[in-house]
Order: C-alpha cells, then structure tokens, then sequence
C-alpha cells in the first residue's frame, strides 16, 4: 500500500504527463487521431477474451463485496458488449474532427474579420465507478477532441478498466501519438481521487460518472471545474391524450431494458382520466414482468413512502403516482427531477409543447423510451456523460462538448481610433 507522499508523487507525475500531451494533441491531425482509434478498436477486438478474463476478476471482487444485480451488470462485459465497445471507438474515428470548426465567423466596420472556433479544452480527469466501458468511451471522445484524459475508474472494474486501457495506449502507439494522452490512475487508493480534485495546475476539467455519492464528493471538494452528472431520477408522465399502446410498450422498455443504467425509468406519474385503462394496464405490464410498484392507491402495487419520491431505484422498482392534470406533474418533476431525462406519452402536440416549455431537464422526450438517453443513440458515436448542469456541456457530452473556443482576428495594419 503507497503513502499519501507517493500518491501525490505519482498523480503529480501524471498531470505534467498528461499536461505536455495535450499541448501536442492539440494541433494532432485529425487522420492521426482517427487512426489511433480504428487501432484501439482493432485492439480491444483481437484481445477480447483477456478483456473478459480480467472482468471475471472483477465480477468476482463485486460479487465479493456485496454489489447488487443492477451493479453487477453494469460491471459484466461479455462478447457482444465488447464488440459495442469496438463499435463505439469507431463511430467516434468516423466523426468529423472538432477541433478547428469555424462556429461563427463575421467582419467588423473596423476591418477585422473575426472567428470563433473550437479549440480542445486541455486535461480532462475522468472519475467513475463500476462501467468498464466508461475507459473506452471516455479515451476515445476525449482523444478526438484533442485532449489529454486522466482515468480513475472505480476499484470494481480496476482490472477490466486496465485491460481496455491497454488498447488504447496501443491505439496511440501505432499513429505516433503520445501515449500519455490517455493515462489510467494505477491504484484503487481513494486518496488518488482527493489529489486529482486539487490538481489545478494540471487539470482542466473533472467529469464525474457514477452514483449521488461520488458526484456529491466531487462537488463538494473539487478546486477544478466539474462537469456535473447527477441521479437519473427520470419520469414519465402518462398524459389522458395517451395512446395505450405506446404507452405500454414504452414504459416496460424504459424501465426493464436495463435497469442500472441513469436513463432508466424511475417514477411513473399518470393522468387521472386514465387511471383505470392505461394506468391499469401498465401495472399489471410491470408486476408481471418482475418489476415492485409503488404508489398511492394503484391496484397491486406496494404503498409508496415519503422516500420514494425522487428515488433513483436502478432496480427492478419503480414509483407510481396519480395526477389530476399535466402542471401537478410538471410541478412533481420540479421537486423530485434531477434535470436529467423526463418524458410525456401524450397524442396531443399542445400538452407535448407545454411539458417541453416548462421543464428544463437536459434531455426531454415524448412517446420515446428514456433508454435513449445516451449519447451514441444521438449520433455522437458515445458520451462521457450525461451533463445535468446548465454550464458549458449539458446533456450527453459527446466529443464537441469536450472543447472551448477561441478567437481568431485577422487584419490588414488594423489600427484603432
């Protein structure tokens, strides 16, 4: 076991690493970049059953440790999740390069023409828990944007986490980039953490990916700008213009898909007209699918509590509550949202336009599984998160979203008055 002094001493170490890095990705060409990841990709394939052996470590460790089904399988990497890994890294290569897009361009009466465009943001330091995957996603958005990315996955997943980091080191490798633009913390000591969030001098952002816990840490104590991923404490409001088969069909999809995952169902709110025929029905849907109910007063489900009400279950629970019109469960939402997904079943483009007018969440849907909420569903390859914040980055952080901007002003001898 190190020694705070040898922790500081190797996260110290890491930063400067990380820091010069970045400074040469920063003008990488996009071809090297693409490349590195069509490598990494190639890579995490052709090793994939030492990318499974090392998951066997670590779902024995979480099961050793008490870990739930939900977290267990967001830990579990089989073959097909391996090859979405790969099909992630190059869809992320496929995309066009943001470094260097001209945002907006314009000339001043002065005679300067003035740009602004994309520019990486520098550092980034990654903090996450049980999702191997994360290694990936993260690597690869972070290198497309041209920065340097510190990993510090969660002791869970420290072997798989290592075996996927291999890959992209590789990756770096065979274009020629530098190899500490994607560096993973080698240590399950927490202290680690504690020094990423003070490396001010090294890091330019933190994004934190895991449960209320370690955001909450994150926030509290981190002198680096945060990138916020909060709870998915998503909702569904069953509207009385709802169409019931959609409903039906959409609920049990967003609550049973996969349950562990922050765009999960959490809370259903149902209209009061049509309580006794979707309402019903989606009840008795979700029971005989495994899945406990809780509510106020709905047949066959389980008596909700006061705790209940904003809880994010990321199990086979869901809670349930009777509403008399769209603004009671607007107003529900607002209390006990995280301003991550919400999303009405409703045939009525009126009520739809109201509920995406009043809310503010990050991502907001209409008759649409909130399993959706994810960034390779929204084209951008994969996401590093799901921003909750409203500054810099909101919603899933794709590789646009990991850079700045700067401005480029051109003149002619220019001169002010």
């Amino acid at each position: 076991m190190k020694d705070q002094t040898d922790i500081s001493q190797i996260m110290a170490e890491i930063g400067a690493r990380a820091k010069a890095a970045a400074a040469e990705l920063a003008y990488a060409a996009p071809e090297s970049k693409a490349i590195a990841l069509n490598a990494a990709a190639d890579a995490v394939w052709g090793r994939r059953n030492e990318i499974m052996s090392a998951n066997g470590q670590d779902m024995e460790f979480g099961r050793d440790k008490g870990l739930s089904a939900a977290m267990l399988d967001r830990l579990m990497l089989d073959e097909p999740r391996i090859r979405g890994i790969c099909d992630g890294i190059r869809a992320v290569a496929a995309q066009d390069d943001p470094v260097g897009e001209v945002i907006a361009e314009w000339d001043r009466p002065t005679g300067l023409h003035i740009r602004r465009v994309r520019t990486p943001l520098g550092v980034i330091g990654v903090i996450y828990e049980s999702r191997p995957n994360v290694t990936a996603d993260a690597g690869a958005l972070c290198l497309k944007a041209g920065n340097a990315v510190i990993l510090r996955g969660g002791s869970e997943s420290f072997h798989s986490s290592g075996a996927i980091h291999a890959c992209l080191v590789d990756g770096l490798h065979v274009a020629g980039l530098p190899e500490d633009a994607i560096q993973k913390v080698p240590t399950r000591d927490r202290a680690a953490v504690s020094e990423m969030l003070a490396m001010t001098d090294h890091i330019d952002v933190i994004v934190p990916r895991g449960g209320k816990g370690l955001v909450g840490l994150v926030q509290r104590e981190a002198r680096v700008p945060v990138f916020a991923h909060l709870e998915g404490i998503v909702h569904i409001y069953v509207d009385k213009a709802a169409d019931a088969r959609k409903a039906l069909d959409v609920i049990l999809n967003a609550k049973t898909r996969r349950t562990g995952i922050c765009g999960a169902a959490e809370c259903l709110l149902i209209h009061r007209d049509v309580v006794g025929t979707i309402g019903k029905d989606v009840v008795e849907l979700l029971i005989e699918a495994g899945v406990e109910v809780r509510s106020e007063g709905l047949a066959g489900s389980v008596d909700a509590s006061a705790d209940d009400w904003g809880m994010e279950y990321l199990d086979m629970k869901i809670a349930a509550k009777v509403v008399d019109n769209i603004d009671e469960a607007i107003d529900h939402i607002r209390v006990y949202g995280s301003n991550h997904t919400d999303c009405i079943l409703t045939e009525d483009d009126a009520a739809a336009e109201h509920f995406f007018e009043r809310l503010d969440s990050a991502i907001l849907m209409r008759n649409a599984s909130t399993q959706f909420a994810d960034g390779g569903e929204f084209g951008m390859g994969a996401e590093i998160g799901i921003a909750t914040g409203k500054m810099h980055a909101r919603g899933p952080v794709g590789a646009a979203q990991l850079t700045s901007f700067k401005y480029l002003v051109d003149g002619d001898g220019t001169t002010r008055a």
